[in-house]
C-alpha cells in the first residue's frame, strides 16, 4: 500500500509539473511588428515582443544560415541599433556574447522588447532588400528567435509603406487583423519569405487547393499558358506523391538575379524573362519552376535527418544532398515526362549531357558525391574542376537506383515507391528525417535484395557500371572518339539492338514517348 501511495504521489507530482510546464508554455506571447523605410539604401525595423518570459537573463538569436540554402550567411552583420526595454521605455542591459547572441538581462520582467534595424542586402533569394518598387522579406535575414523558444507560435504585423499595394506569402493571415500573420513556430515562419510590393498575381487551383502566381516584372509572359502548364506539371507531381501537404501555394517571381529557394508552401525565384519571346511556353523556365516546387516533397517532407528540425546557429551537413537535390533535379524531368512537356529522347539526350559534364569533370575521381555532399557549405554550389557536383552526379545515381529497383523487382516497383515510403513512413507517421541507413533499408526493401554494390558508389570515386544500369532499360551509354575544342568527350544514350521483355517494359513504363 505505501509503495502504491508513494507512486501515486510521484504521478500526482510529475502531472502538476507537467501542467505547469504547458501553462507557462501557453502563457508566453511572441510577437514582431516590422517597418520599413523603402529608399536606395532602405532598411528594416524590428520589434519583437515577449511577454511571459521566465527567468533573469534571455538570449536572443539571429540565424546564421537560412534552410536550403547551404551556405553560412552571417545575418547578424547587417543588425543595427539594438536596443532593449521593458516595453514602458526603461531600458534593460544587454550584452553580445557571440556573434549572433544578444543576452538581455530581464529580470523577470513582465514584457520584454528588442528593437533593431536590418540593413538591405540584394544578394539572394535567402537575404532581405528593399527598395522604392519593392520589398523582399527572406525572414531568417530579418528576425532574431528567443532562443530554447524555436518551438513557439508567433504572430507578425507588417506596417506596410502606402506605395506598395500587395503582399505575397505563405504565411497564414490572422482573421480580422489587417496585415498580421501567424506561424506555429520558427521552422515554419523562417520557410516563409514575404514580398511587398505592386506584383502581378494570378491564380488557379489544383484539386480544389489556391495557387498563386506573384510577378515582380511579368513582361511578355503569357499569363494563360503560364496557369496551364504549371497546373499540368503540378497535378504529375501531387498523383506521383499521392498527397498535398499545404492548403495554399505561392510562387514569388522576382526579376533581375539569379537562384531558386524552396518552401513548404511557397517558393521564392529571381527569374528575369525579358529577353525571352513567350516564357510561358518556355519548357527550361518551366524545369526551374519544379524543381523548386518539387523540393516541397523531396528536402522539405522527404528529408535527410539533418535538415530538419534546423540548428540555426551554423552548417546542417548530410551526406545525402546527391538525392536531395540531384535527385529533385532527376524528378523534373520525370514529373515534365509525365505531364507531357519533355519527350523520352529529350530526356535522354539531357540524361547523357549532364552525366557527360561528370565524366568530364576530374573531380569525379577524386572526391565521391558523399564528400560533396559534406563539403556543401563551403564549395561551390555546382562543382568545379576541384569539385564534385551533387546535382550531376546526384542525378545520375538516382537514374541507376530507379533502374536497378524497376530491374530487381520485375518492374513491380521503383523509386516513386520509394519516395511515397519516405513521405508517409517518416515525414506524415513520424515527423521526421531519414537516416542514411533506412534510406537504403526502404530501397532494398522495394528492390527485395540487398543494393549495398550501389549504395558502395555514395562514399567512393567508383567508376560507375553505366552499362549495366542502363541495360536494364535497354539502353547503353556511347561516347564519341573524338574531343570538343575544351577536351571534353560527349556521350549518348541509345537503345540496345535486341533488348528483351522486361527491358521493354521498364523502358515503357520508366518515360513516356
Amino acid at each position: 500500500m505505501k509503495k502504491f501511495s508513494l507512486s501515486l504521489i510521484i504521478i500526482a507530482i510529475l502531472a502538476m509539473l507537467n501542467a505547469s510546464a504547458l501553462f507557462a508554455q501557453q502563457e508566453l506571447k511572441i510577437s514582431y511588428t516590422l517597418s520599413m523605410l523603402p529608399s536606395k539604401a532602405g532598411k528594416f525595423h524590428v520589434e519583437l515582443f515577449c511577454e511571459g518570459i521566465k527567468g533573469e537573463l534571455q538570449d536572443f538569436k539571429m540565424p546564421a544560415i537560412s534552410p536550403g540554402y547551404y551556405r553560412v550567411l552571417d545575418f547578424a552583420r547587417n543588425v543595427e541599433n539594438f536596443n532593449a526595454d521593458d516595453g514602458k521605455g526603461n531600458l534593460l542591459t544587454w550584452e553580445k556574447t557571440t556573434a549572433n547572441t544578444w543576452r538581455v538581462v530581464t529580470h523577470s520582467t513582465p514584457l520584454v522588447r528588442i528593437r533593431y534595424d536590418v540593413k538591405s542586402e540584394l544578394d539572394s533569394v535567402a537575404t532581405a532588400f528593399i527598395d522604392e518598387k519593392r520589398a523582399y522579406v527572406s525572414s531568417p535575414a530579418v528576425f532574431m528567435y528567443p532562443d530554447g523558444q524555436i518551438n513557439h507560435s508567433l504572430t507578425l504585423t507588417l506596417i506596410v509603406p502606402p506605395q506598395f499595394q500587395k503582399i505575397s506569402t505563405g504565411l497564414e493571415p490572422v482573421e480580422n487583423k489587417p496585415n498580421t500573420y501567424y506561424a506555429s513556430c520558427f521552422d515554419i515562419f523562417y520557410d516563409c519569405p514575404l514580398y511587398l510590393g505592386n506584383q502581378e498575381v494570378i491564380s488557379f487551383e489544383v484539386k480544389g487547393i489556391p495557387h498563386f502566381v506573384a510577378m515582380e516584372s511579368p513582361g511578355t509572359w503569357d499569363r494563360q499558358q503560364l496557369q496551364i502548364n504549371l497546373k499540368k506539371a503540378i497535378e504529375a507531381a501531387t498523383e506521383l506523391m499521392g498527397d498535398i501537404p499545404y492548403k495554399h501555394y505561392t510562387f514569388i517571381f522576382m526579376g533581375d538575379g539569379k537562384g531558386g529557394l524552396e518552401h513548404g508552401n511557397s517558393t521564392a525565384e529571381f527569374l528575369d524573362v525579358s529577353g525571352k519571346e513567350n516564357p510561358g511556353t518556355d519548357k527550361r523556365t518551366l524545369k526551374f519552376l519544379i524543381h523548386e516546387y518539387f523540393h516541397l516533397y523531396n528536402v522539405k517532407s522527404i528529408r535527410p535527418i539533418a535538415l530538419g528540425p534546423f540548428d540555426y546557429d551554423g552548417e546542417n551537413n548530410t551526406r545525402m544532398l546527391w538525392f536531395s537535390e540531384g535527385g529533385t533535379v532527376y524528378y523534373e524531368y520525370l514529373i515534365l515526362n509525365r505531364a507531357g512537356f519533355f519527350t523520352r529522347e529529350e530526356c535522354l539526350e539531357d540524361f547523357a549531357s549532364i552525366i557527360a559534364d561528370n565524366e568530364n569533370n576530374p573531380a569525379h575521381r577524386t572526391q565521391s558525391v558523399a564528400e560533396a555532399s559534406m563539403k556543401a557549405w563551403t564549395q561551390s554550389f555546382f562543382g568545379n574542376k576541384k569539385e564534385v557536383s551533387y546535382y550531376d552526379k546526384g542525378l545520375t545515381l538516382s537514374i541507376l537506383l530507379d533502374l536497378r529497383i524497376r530491374h530487381e523487382s520485375k518492374n513491380k516497383k521503383s523509386l516513386d515507391d520509394a519516395m511515397r515510403i519516405f513521405y508517409t513512413r517518416f515525414y506524415k507517421e513520424q515527423s521526421r528525417g531519414f537516416t542514411d541507413k533506412e534510406f537504403q533499408q526502404v530501397c532494398e526493401e522495394l528492390a527485395g535484395v540487398s543494393l549495398s554494390d550501389f549504395f558502395s558508389y555514395i562514399g567512393s570515386t567508383e567508376e560507375l557500371d553505366y552499362g549495366r544500369y542502363l541495360g536494364y532499360a535497354g539502353l547503353s551509354l556511347t561516347s564519341g572518339s573524338t574531343r570538343d575544342k575544351k577536351g571534353k568527350k560527349h556521350f549518348r544514350i541509345t537503345p540496345l539492338p535486341n533488348p528483351d521483355s522486361l527491358q521493354q517494359e521498364i523502358l515503357s513504363s520508366w518515360l513516356k514517348e
